[in-house]
C-alpha cells in the first residue's frame, strides 16, 4: 500500500479497485461501541426496571378494571376496555424509558412523531380501528347483551360473544355468524328478546255465510287454551279483511320471547285453530275457491281450444 508524508505523519493513501484492510480503525470503532454501551448500561437497566414496572401496572388496572366489570355483569366491557387501559400505560412507559436511554430524545419529540405515525396507522388501519371503536362503543351503550336474540342485515341468532372486531351470533340451525361491529353501529338492529314477551299472529279466512262474531269467540277460546300463550295481554281474533271469497280473521297472541318459545307456540296456535273451525264447521275457502277458479280457468281454455281442433 502506497504511503505518503503529511506534515511529518504517515497515512495510508486510498488506492483505487483495491480493498484496504485497516484493523486499527475497527479495533477503534468497535471500542467506542463498547464505551458507549458502558456509558450507556445505567440508563439501560433503569429503562428496563421503568418498564417492568408500568407493564406490571398495566397488567394490575387490566386485573381491577376486569373485577369490576364483572362484579356488575358486563364482563366483555371489562375485558375490552382493560386490554386498552393496559397497553396505553405500557406505551407511556415505553416513551419514557426511550427518554432514559436517549437523553438527548425529547418527550415532546416523541409525542409529535407519535401522532404523525398514529395518523398513518389510521389510514393502514382504517377498518380494524373503525370495528373495534364500535365495539367499545357497543359495549358501552349496551343496545344488547350477550345471550340476547338479534337480528342485523338479514341474519338472526342468538349473541354469543362481542369481540374487539366483531359480534359472533349463533343461528338457529346451529350456523356461527361473524358481524363487523362497525356494521352493527352503523345499520338497524332487531332486538327480539329485548323485552319477556312477544306478539304473534295469523290471518286465518272464513266463508261469508259463515258466523264472524261466533268464529272469532271460539277462536279466541280455543288459542288462549294453549298452555304457552300467556293469558295477559290476552288473546285476540280481530275481523282483518274482505276478501273475493272469504272474511279474513287476524288472531294474535302472547308468548315468551325466544324463537324458541315462539315457533313451538304458533304450530301449536295453528292446529287448534284448524280443530276448531273443523269442529264448529265452520268453512275455510281459500284453497277451495283457488281450486275452483283453477278448474274454470281451464274449462274455458279447453272451449277455446276446441272449434280449432275440428277444423
Amino acid at each position: 500500500m502506497a504511503e505518503h508524508t503529511v506534515s511529518g505523519t504517515s497515512q495510508p493513501q486510498d488506492v483505487p479497485q483495491q480493498v484496504d484492510m485497516d484493523f486499527g480503525v475497527v479495533l477503534e470503532r468497535i471500542d467506542s461501541w463498547v464505551d458507549g454501551s458502558l456509558r450507556l448500561l445505567p440508563n439501560l437497566l433503569v429503562a428496563l426496571v421503568l418498564l417492568i414496572v408500568f407493564y406490571g401496572l398495566g397488567m394490575l388496572v387490566r386485573r381491577l378494571i376486569l373485577r369490576q366489570s364483572h362484579t356488575r355483569g358486563r364482563d366483555n366491557l371489562g375485558d375490552v376496555l382493560g386490554g386498552f387501559v393496559k397497553w396505553t400505560i405500557i406505551l407511556f412507559g415505553f416513551l419514557l424509558a426511550a427518554t432514559i436511554v436517549l437523553p438527548s430524545l425529547k418527550p415532546g419529540d416523541l409525542i409529535a412523531g407519535l401522532g404523525v405515525s398514529s395518523v398513518a396507522i389510521g389510514f393502514a388501519f382504517k377498518d380494524i380501528l373503525q370495528n373495534w371503536l364500535a365495539g367499545l362503543l357497543i359495549l358501552l351503550r349496551q343496545p344488547f347483551n350477550i345471550n340476547d336474540q338479534i337480528e342485523v342485515n338479514g341474519h338472526e341468532g342468538t349473541v354469543q360473544r362481542i369481540e374487539t372486531r366483531a359480534t359472533i351470533i349463533k343461528t338457529y340451525d346451529g350456523q356461527r355468524i361473524v358481524i363487523p361491529n362497525s356494521d352493527i353501529y352503523t345499520n338497524a338492529v332487531r332486538v327480539l328478546t329485548a323485552h319477556d314477551y312477544r306478539r304473534s299472529q295469523y290471518d286465518v279466512g272464513i266463508g261469508y255465510d259463515d258466523d264472524l262474531d261466533k268464529a272469532c269467540a271460539l277462536l279466541i277460546a280455543a288459542v288462549s287454551k294453549v298452555a304457552e300463550v300467556e293469558q295477559a295481554p290476552a288473546a285476540e281474533a280481530l275481523p282483518w279483511d274482505l276478501a273475493a271469497s272469504w272474511v279474513t280473521i287476524r288472531v294474535r297472541w302472547w308468548t315468551r320471547s325466544h324463537k324458541a318459545d315462539v315457533t313451538q307456540v304458533h304450530a301449536q296456535v295453528i292446529r287448534t285453530i284448524k280443530h276448531t273451525l273443523e269442529k264448529a264447521e265452520i268453512s275455510m275457502p281459500g284453497d277451495t275457491v283457488l281450486c275452483q277458479l283453477q278448474d274454470l280457468f281451464d274449462e274455458e281454455e279447453f272451449t277455446e281450444e276446441e272449434p280449432k281442433a275440428r277444423h
